[in-house]
């Protein structure tokens, strides 16, 4: 990997309010996390890196420990999970003064565009994986997410 890429994206940690930034190009793979004093760290690796701190680890387990414990934001209603598939900050909507792209209780279909993830300065959308009705809309716009956070349910 490009010594100016890994560059850019410990600029874009300290710019940023996130706390890890994983990048994979093939069998490459560069995590980035803030340490305890707030400075980035950085993991490089020929293979995909797993968590190698507690502090790490924290982010990347809670999406999933959030969707099978009891309480809280665990109780995800019956119907499909759509998942971030990045990190990034979610928006419901094109733009501020836009409606949001769908509300709870609208029909959907597989492609439809749910909402997009700022990431590295690009928009991506976030295209539903299966046709339903919109049954909740767990992201909050402006937000930062973390990959594998549930932002949808469709049921």
């Amino acid at each position: 990997m490009d010594l100016r890429k890994i560059k850019k994206l410990i600029d874009l940690l300290e710019e940023s309010n996130l706390t890890e930034i994983e990048i994979k190009e093939g069998e490459e793979s560069v995590r980035l996390s803030r340490g305890g004093h707030g400075a980035p760290q950085m993991v490089y690796a020929q293979a995909p890196v797993h968590a190698d701190t507690p502090r790490a680890a924290a982010p990347a387990a809670a999406p999933a420990a959030a969707s099978d414990a009891p309480g809280g934001r665990g109780d995800l209603p019956e119907g499909h999970v759509q998942r971030s598939p990045m990190v990034g900050t979610f928006y419901a909507s094109p733009n501020p003064d836009a409606p949001a792209f769908v509300k709870v209780g609208q029909s959907v279909k597989a492609g439809d565009t749910l909402g997009i993830i700022e990431a590295m300065k690009m928009f991506n959308p976030i295209e539903a994986d299966v046709s339903g009705t919109v049954v909740a809309i767990l992201g909050t716009s402006g937000q930062p997410v973390e990959f594998d956070e549930p932002l949808f349910v469709i049921g």
